[in-house]
C-alpha cells in the first residue's frame, strides 16, 4: 500500500487533529481569556477542512483510489458530502456559542476544542470502511459530546443531561459493540467489503443477530424509536448551542454511518433488515409527532421534531437503493438548514434580562413585538411541517417518491398520513406567535451573527431554495453513486 497516498486522502482529519492539539496548547497557556481566539481558529480549521474535502465531492471521487489504509477509510464523494455538512454545522455552532456562554459566564477555552474533536470523530464515522474505524470515530465523537452536554457546570439541567447521555450512550455503544463482535465472528472480517462478500452466499442466524444489535446501537445514535428516550431530556438540558450541534453535526454523522453500514456492509442482505427499518421509520414518525403535541418547552419540541424527521429520512433507507440514498442526503441538507435556523431562533428568544426564553407560551404575540424574528420562526415551522412551497416539502417528497418507486406504496402512504399529525404542533407555534395576545416577554437584542445565520438559512428553506435544487440533486446523486460503487 502507498502510505503517502493514504495520508493525502486523510488530509482533513490530519488538519483537524493538528489544529485540535495546537488549540489545546493555546488553551493551556492562555486560559479561558483565549477562548474567543481559540473559537476563531477552530472555525478557520473547520472551514479549511471543508475546502480540503470539497474537491472529492465535486469530482465525484469513487473506486479503489479513494480507499486508504487497506480499506479502513474511504475518502469518496459520499464521505465528502457528509463531512462538508458536519464541518459547516460545527463551525456554525462555534459562531453562535460565545454570546450564549458569555451571558452565563460559562465560556471556557475547552469548548471549541471539544467541538473540533467531536467533528473529527464525526468525519471518521462517515468515512469508515471497517468496523474498527467505525468504533474509533464513534467513541471520539461520543466522548466529546458527553462533556459538551454537561458543559455548564453550574446548571443542574446541563449536568443531568450529560449524565443521562453518558449512561445511555455507554449502553448503546455496548450493544453496538456486541453486534460488531457477532458480525466479525460469523463473517471472519471487520472490513465492510469483506462482510458484504461473506454474506453474499446467505445470512446465518448469528450474522442476523449481529445486524439486529448493530441496528439497535445505531438507532440510539440517530434518536430513532424505540431508542429515542434520551433525546428530549438531553436536548432540553444541554446548553442550546450544544443541542444545536447534536441535532445537526451529530445527526449527520450518525445517519451517514447508518447508511454506510447498512448499504455498504449489509447491502447485499437488504431483505433481512428492511422490515426493521420500516418499523423504526414509521414508529419514529408517529411517536415523534405525538410526543411533540403536549410539549411546552421549545427545545423538547425540537427534540421530538428531530425524532420525527429521522423517521422520514429512514423511509429512504428502506428503499435500499441509490435513489433512496440520494433522497436521504437531499433531505439531510434541508433538515440541517431547518435545524440550524430553528435553534438560532431559540438563541435569539431572550427576555429583558438576557435570559433565554424556552416556554412556548411566552412567544405569544411575538409577531407584534419582534416581527422579523416571528417571521423567521414561522418559516422554520412551516418548512419542518413540509408545507409547500417551502423547501422542507421537497425533502419529504423525494423520500416518499423513492419508497413508491421501490414498490413500497404502503410505507409511503402511512408515512404521508402520519406527517399530518406533525403539522399540528408546528402550526400551533405559528398560531401562538401570530394570533395570541402578546405576552411581551421576548425583549432582548440579538447578536449580529445570529441574525446573519438566520437570514441565510431561512432564505435557503424558503421557495428560493428550489433554485438550488438541480445543483444539490447532482451532488446527492454523486454522493449516493459513490456509496454504491463500493458494493
Amino acid at each position: 500500500m502507498d502510505w503517502s497516498h493514504s495520508l493525502r486522502l486523510i488530509a482533513p482529519e490530519e488538519t483537524l487533529s493538528i489544529a485540535g492539539l495546537v488549540l489545546l496548547l493555546i488553551a493551556a497557556w492562555g486560559g479561558d481569556k483565549a477562548s474567543r481566539l481559540i473559537s476563531i481558529l477552530a472555525v478557520a480549521a473547520l472551514v479549511g477542512a471543508t475546502f480540503l474535502v470539497a474537491p472529492a465531492l465535486c469530482g465525484g471521487a469513487m473506486g479503489p483510489e479513494t480507499s486508504a489504509f487497506f480499506g479502513q477509510v474511504h475518502a469518496d464523494a459520499f464521505s465528502s458530502f457528509g463531512k462538508i455538512l458536519i464541518y459547516l454545522s460545527a463551525a456554525a455552532t462555534l459562531v453562535v456559542a460565545p454570546a450564549f456562554f458569555d451571558r452565563l459566564g460559562a465560556m471556557r477555552a475547552e469548548f471549541p476544542i471539544l467541538v473540533v474533536f467531536a467533528a473529527l470523530g464525526s468525519g471518521l464515522m462517515v468515512s469508515a470502511g471497517d468496523l474498527l474505524t467505525l468504533y474509533i470515530g464513534l467513541e471520539m465523537n461520543s466522548l466529546a459530546a458527553y462533556v459538551l452536554a454537561a458543559f455548564v457546570r453550574t446548571d443542574g439541567r446541563s449536568a443531568e443531561a450529560g449524565l443521562k447521555y453518558f449512561v445511555l450512550g455507554a449502553l448503546a455503544s455496548g450493544i453496538l459493540l456486541f453486534g460488531m463482535s457477532l458480525t466479525y465472528g460469523f463473517t471472519g472480517t471487520t472490513s465492510f467489503a469483506g462482510i458484504n462478500a461473506a454474506l453474499s452466499g446467505g445470512l446465518s442466524h448469528g450474522a442476523l443477530f449481529g445486524i439486529i444489535f448493530m441496528l439497535a446501537g445505531l438507532a440510539f445514535k440517530i434518536s430513532a424509536v424505540p431508542f429515542h428516550m434520551w433525546t428530549p431530556d438531553v436536548y432540553e438540558g444541554a446548553p442550546t448551542p450544544v443541542t444545536k450541534f447534536f441535532a445537526t453535526s451529530g445527526k449527520v454523522a450518525a445517519i451517514g454511518l447508518t447508511m454506510r453500514v447498512m448499504l455498504d456492509a449489509f447491502g447485499g442482505q437488504a431483505d433481512a433488515w428492511r422490515q426493521i427499518i420500516v418499523f423504526v421509520a414509521l414508529a419514529s414518525i408517529v411517536i415523534g409527532a405525538l410526543g411533540a403535541i403536549g410539549q411546552k418547552n421549545i427545545k423538547r419540541l425540537m427534540a421530538y421534531s428531530s425524532i420525527n424527521n429521522v423517521g422520514f429520512i429512514l423511509v429512504g433507507l428502506a428503499a435500499a437503493n441509490m435513489q433512496g440514498a440520494s433522497a436521504m442526503l437531499f433531505y439531510l441538507v434541508i433538515y440541517v438548514a431547518m435545524t440550524v435556523a430553528g435553534f438560532v431562533t431559540v438563541l435569539m428568544l431572550k427576555d429583558e434580562n438576557g435570559q433565554q426564553v424556552e416556554d412556548i407560551g411566552s412567544f405569544a404575540g411575538l409577531s407584534r413585538t419582534r416581527p422579523g424574528l416571528a417571521l423567521g420562526l414561522a418559516i422554520v415551522m412551516f418548512s419542518l411541517a413540509g408545507i409547500p412551497p417551502l423547501f422542507g416539502f421537497w425533502g419529504k417528497f423525494l423520500v416518499f417518491k423513492a419508497a413508491v418507486d421501490a414498490g413500497m406504496m404502503p410505507l409511503a402512504a402511512i408515512g404521508f398520513a402520519a406527517s399530518v399529525i406533525g403539522a399540528f404542533y408546528y402550526l400551533k407555534i405559528v398560531k401562538v406567535v401570530y394570533f395570541d395576545e402578546p405576552a411581551d416577554v421576548v425583549k432582548g437584542e440579538s447578536d449580529v451573527w445570529h441574525k446573519a445565520i438566520l437570514i441565510v438559512t431561512c432564505l435557503f428553506i424558503s421557495p428560493l431554495g428550489y433554485l438550488l435544487s438541480g445543483w444539490l440533486q447532482g451532488l446527492t446523486d454523486t454522493a449516493a453513486t459513490a456509496l454504491f460503487h463500493t458494493l
